[in-house]
């Protein structure tokens, strides 16, 4: 396995601050984070300004403009890029929603976890809550992460955090129905107007 070994030496250069090795990484990496932005992009709304392209785009500028990050492993890195979309999602959504004068704000749910059906104001929601996951269990709120921000598989997960495909599934089940009641109740506490 001679792919990962360079990817894990072109990391480790990039970590000790080898600009050649980043520019590496960046053509080794686009086609799948440009995978990931779809992905990302598809729970989105249908008329979402951003687009694939320009969600890579931001993450490098966001991720390789930091100098002060180390990443262990490709399944690092993917994690890592997972939080900058999701941030990048986020901010956008709230940006949106300043636009907006935060308007309409339809029900968040998880039941059919497919963000595409909800507005921005959704996606606040969710991230919220998810903030509060990370309190109770860092490694839950990573797999909802990694799952409902870019869409990564169970298998794709474990790899990312280093566990076992069966720990992601549990993860996963906990955290939905954790989150779904912290939407739920977020929402009875405060009521949309209409």
């Amino acid at each position: 396995m001679k792919a990962p070994d360079k990817t894990v030496e072109l990391l480790r250069r990039w970590n000790t601050g080898d600009s050649s090795a980043r520019d590496i990484l960046i053509e080794q990496f686009y086609d799948e984070l440009r995978i990931l932005a779809r992905r990302a992009l598809a729970r989105e709304r249908q008329d979402h300004t951003l687009q694939a392209t320009a969600l890579v785009h931001e993450l490098y500028v966001r991720l390789f403009g930091q100098s002060d990050i180390e990443i262990k492993d490709r399944g690092h890195f993917f994690a890592l890029a997972a939080t900058v979309m999701r941030r990048i999602l986020v901010d956008h959504a709230r940006a949106r929603l300043a636009e907006r004068r935060g308007g309409g704000a339809a029900k968040t749910t998880l039941k059919d976890f497919s963000a595409a059906s909800h507005p921005d104001t959704d996606i606040i929601a969710i991230d919220q809550a998810l903030h509060r996951l990370e309190d109770v269990d860092a490694r839950k709120a990573r797999v909802v992460e990694l799952k409902f921000f870019v869409g990564l598989t169970e298998s794709e997960i474990a790899e990312a955090l280093g566990v076992g495909r069966a720990t992601v599934e549990r993860d996963w089940s906990f955290a939905k129905s954790w989150l779904q009641l912290q939407l739920e109740s977020s929402q009875d506490a405060h009521p949309r107007q209409q």
